[in-house]
């Protein structure tokens, strides 16, 4: 079982930056991807970027890896989410997910992962 809980979210002004945390806890298997996903109020899940383990391949949103990043710490077991140039549009709950076993085209599809934060809210004031 894989306990992973996510940190940082808050409430920030445009332009602001902001680095949310996921660390991990639990698990066993040595291939995996780490993601973090987004949900706003009313719209569907939206993947923002990956990691592959034990490769290290970085996946990433086109419509997002110029303001947001994700990065790891394994001594730490804890992947980041640094975002810059917050928009209003950014306001959403922001998880963390863990999918086993993973295939490249299946890291960006949320469904396929097995194990969920619990989610931090990020609010943007215009």
């Amino acid at each position: 079982q894989v306990h992973l809980v996510e940190s940082g979210g808050g409430f920030v002004q445009t332009g602001d930056s902001l680095r949310l945390s996921c660390t991990a806890s639990g698990g066993t298997s040595n291939s995996y991807a780490m993601a973090w996903f987004r949900q706003a109020r009313g719209k569907e899940r939206e993947f923002i970027a990956a990691i592959r383990w034990p490769n290290g391949a970085t996946f990433s949103s086109d419509a997002l890896k110029g303001r947001f990043t994700m990065s790891k710490d394994n001594a730490k077991k804890t992947v980041y989410l640094q975002m810059s140039s917050l928009k209003p549009e950014d306001t959403a709950v922001y998880y963390c997910a863990r999918l086993i076993n993973p295939i490249a085209s299946t890291i960006r599809t949320g469904d396929r992962y097995q194990y969920w934060g619990q989610g931090t809210q990020v609010t943007v004031s215009s």
